[in-house]
C-alpha cells in the first residue's frame, strides 16, 4: 500500500510540473505532451495527423451479416448491420422490431428480442389518497433518500408482458453499430463464457434476480 501511495503521489507531481511549466512560458517537450493523451501530436497546434481515424458504419444489409460474439456474458450485442434508415427509432416507429420480435425473428435470420425486454421488473406505484402506493403497499410521502432506505421494500415480482416493455422499446440506447476503423488502443481483453451458447444468446431472464429480495 505504501508503495502504490508514493508511485501516485510522484505521478502527480509529475503532472502538476508539466503544468506549471507549460502556464509558465517554460518550453515543454513533445515527448512530454505526446503522453498526456491519445493524440500523438502537440497540444498546441490542429495538424492534418491530428484529426480523428474517420469513422466507417458501412455494413452488409440486414439479414446478410454475421453477428459478434458478445463482448461478456449477457452484453448487449452490438449491431452487425447497416442502420441505414432504421434509425434514430421514433415513439411511433421502431424498424427493429420488424425482424428481431421472437414471432418473426427466426424467418428473417435475426437475433430474437429476449424474455427480458418483455418483462416488467419495476414496482407498480401510484399516487393514491395523497400517499404513494407500491405494489399495494403504502409507503407515504418520503424522500428518495428515505425510500432507498426502507428495509420492507423490496424489488417487485417480475411481470411477464405479452407486449414489449417500454422501458425496452429504444433498442439503439444499448445497441450500437460497430465502426470499421482500427482502435485508439489495441484491446487485448479476451471473454471467458462458462457457457458457449452464451456467445450469441441471452439468460438474463435467470439470473438478474441473483442475489436480489423480491417481495
Amino acid at each position: 500500500m505504501i508503495r502504490k501511495s508514493v508511485l501516485i503521489a510522484c505521478s502527480m507531481v509529475a503532472l502538476i510540473s508539466i503544468g506549471c511549466a507549460a502556464s509558465s512560458g517554460t518550453t515543454v517537450s513533445d515527448d512530454s505532451e505526446k503522453a498526456l493523451g491519445l493524440r500523438k501530436t502537440d497540444l498546441y497546434s490542429e495538424k492534418s495527423e491530428t484529426a480523428p481515424v474517420k469513422t466507417d458504419y458501412s455494413r452488409p444489409a440486414p439479414g446478410t451479416s454475421k453477428k459478434f460474439e458478445r463482448a461478456y456474458v449477457n452484453a448487449p450485442p452490438m449491431i452487425p448491420h447497416s442502420v441505414e434508415g432504421l434509425l434514430p427509432i421514433k415513439q411511433g416507429n421502431n424498424a427493429c422490431l420488424g425482424c428481431h420480435m421472437p414471432e418473426v425473428a427466426k424467418t428473417m435470420n435475426a437475433t430474437p428480442i429476449p424474455v427480458s425486454h418483455f418483462t416488467n421488473y419495476r414496482p407498480t406505484t401510484v399516487f393514491k389518497d395523497g400517499e404513494l402506493v407500491k405494489e399495494g403497499k403504502k409507503v407515504g410521502i418520503q424522500s428518495d433518500d428515505k425510500l432507498g432506505n426502507t428495509s420492507d421494500i423490496k424489488l417487485a415480482k417480475p411481470k411477464k408482458l405479452n407486449h414489449l416493455y417500454q422501458g425496452r422499446f429504444n433498442c439503439s440506447q444499448c445497441h450500437a453499430p460497430q465502426s470499421k476503423t482500427k482502435p485508439l488502443v489495441d484491446n487485448t481483453f479476451t471473454p471467458d463464457f462458462k457457457d458457449a451458447s452464451l456467445k450469441g444468446k441471452s439468460n438474463l431472464i435467470d439470473v438478474i434476480n441473483e442475489g436480489v429480495d423480491i417481495k
